[in-house]
């Protein structure tokens, strides 16, 4: 039985599912990208996708934590169409 890779959302703080994920990465040039392909390099951070753990996400700062860089708005927004509010 083949092994399903687990990941940990960071404003919810529950493992879920690689693919029930969305990936946020920061790329080694500094950039915040969506990462819908899951192979970005750069260091990564993983987003239920659901509304509900974005408005946490956001009200947390966990993804400014999780990435360690500031977050432009302009992430939030892209965040919101993949999951589609």
């Amino acid at each position: 039985m083949k092994k399903i890779p687990l990941r940990k959302c960071v404003a919810t703080q529950q493992q879920y599912p690689k693919k029930e994920l969305l990936r946020i990465v920061k790329t080694p040039q500094g950039t915040i990208e969506v990462d819908l392909s899951g192979k970005m390099n750069g260091r990564g951070a993983y987003l239920k996708k659901d509304p509900e753990a974005l408005e946490l996400a956001i009200r947390r700062q966990s993804l400014k934590r999780a990435l360690e860089c500031d977050i432009p708005p302009e992430v939030y927004e892209k965040i919101r169409e993949v999951i589609g509010e």
